[in-house]
């Protein structure tokens, strides 16, 4: 039997953007009981998805994805700023229903209908039910005791995961499989960027595609080869030239999923007329989520079609019908955040069926207070975490 919903809550709490290189988290704290507890049907979630798909959630565990951090710094609070001051940060989460929204008439549905809003359908959970939840919109809102969140992109855990596994599994093991399903039977794949939250997950989603090889690029080669990662050949880009490895040139790769920002470099290599990965023209495919660079500013809409839309239209425009298909691979710029739940549920199954483990950083799961709160948020934004930074808030 679930409690009812204190009025207040225990959160941690954003009181202002913390904008320099290198971010200070002294703007970031765990404040006890003094937090409004989010009243379903009432409160808007501060991620601004629409509430006649929310419900209440009492929270497990909260993983981190650079998403929170960028928020954090306020480089792109043109787009994924917070509607206030102090916000709660967080987006992706797994923890128990505790209140669903109640269902609407006919009548209620067609007058909402008319008016071009949403309609609440009836929910497919109960209360009771353990869930993991992506966020919509905005990274934020959830890490505190209770959360609103979307039933949207969102399902039931399966009880062979800990809440731990579960968070780290809906917020990067989802991204792994919109990257995974593209990698065909046979293929030989190179990832980029290996060692971390996504990374770690599409090693293993690899080999349930059918790769025939897989080889990773990261800081830890010992860990990309050792289970669950399984890697048949794995480097440290800080000790040799993946461009240059002889083997990888004489035996190109079909695909390059690139989650660092490579291109630049694999065009400069490609131009010394050899190459790790097959021309467009032989079905060479490179796979990206990410800009040239991990950190950048959306200031306005222009910064950010110049960041992201120009650049990859450039390149996959290029790659697919000038000269430049014959020496590069086919460009694609992989909109990875997922909207429907069936990816969701498609990832936690594979985990149900053992062929996907969840992949968290050693030095977590953090504390839920301000201390470990700050250090998980530290990690998230070195960007040399270890599989997924993930904060335990309660226990099941």
């Amino acid at each position: 039997m679930l409690n009812a919903p204190p009025e207040k809550m225990r959160a941690a709490q954003c009181t202002d953007y913390s904008e320099n290189n290198n971010i200070s988290y002294e703007v970031l704290s765990v404040q006890n009981d003094i937090v409004p507890t989010p009243r379903l049907g009432i409160d808007t979630p501060p991620s601004g998805f629409e509430d006649v798909n929310a419900m209440l959630i009492k929270v497990l565990a909260v993983s981190l994805a650079p998403g929170d951090v960028r928020v954090l710094s306020g480089k792109t609070r043109k787009f994924q700023g917070p509607p206030s001051f102090p916000y709660t940060p967080g987006g992706d989460i797994c923890g128990v229903v505790v209140s669903l929204p109640e269902e609407e008439s006919e009548e209620e549905k067609k007058k909402k209908k008319k008016k071009g809003k949403g309609t609440n359908e009836k929910c497919k959970f109960n209360i009771g039910d353990r869930v993991a939840a992506r966020f919509v919109n905005k990274p934020m809102g959830m890490l505190g005791e209770y959360a609103l969140v979307s039933t949207e992109v969102c399902d039931v855990v399966p009880e062979c995961l800990s809440a731990e596994g579960a968070a780290a599994l809906v917020s990067s093991g989802t991204v792994a499989l919109i990257l995974g399903d593209r990698i065909r039977d046979g293929d030989r794949v190179l990832i980029f960027g290996a060692g971390g939250g996504i990374g770690s997950h599409l090693c293993q989603l690899a080999r349930v595609q059918g790769a025939s090889y897989v080889a990773g690029v990261g800081r830890d080669p010992q860990r990309l080869t050792e289970k669950p990662l399984g890697c048949d050949r794995a480097i440290d880009y800080t000790a040799e030239d993946p461009f240059a490895v002889k083997e990888w040139v004489d035996d190109p790769f079909d695909v390059i999923v690139d989650l660092a920002g490579v291109w630049p470099s694999l065009v400069k290599q490609t131009s010394r007329h050899q190459s790790i990965i097959k021309s467009a023209s032989k079905g060479g495919r490179y796979l990206t989520t990410t800009p040239d660079k991990s950190e950048y500013e959306l200031r306005s809409v222009w910064s950010a079609m110049k960041t992201f839309l120009f650049p990859a239209l450039w390149r996959a425009m290029c790659t697919r019908g000038g000269v430049s298909r014959y020496h590069l691979p086919k460009y694609s710029y992989v909109m990875a955040l997922p909207s429907e739940p069936n990816v969701v549920t498609r990832t936690l199954a594979l985990a149900s069926e053992s062929k996907i483990v969840p992949c968290i950083d050693e030095q977590g799961p953090f504390a839920f207070d301000t201390e470990g709160v700050r250090d998980a948020f530290r990690l998230q934004g070195s960007h040399h975490a270890k599989g997924k930074v993930v904060i335990t808030v309660s226990k099941e």
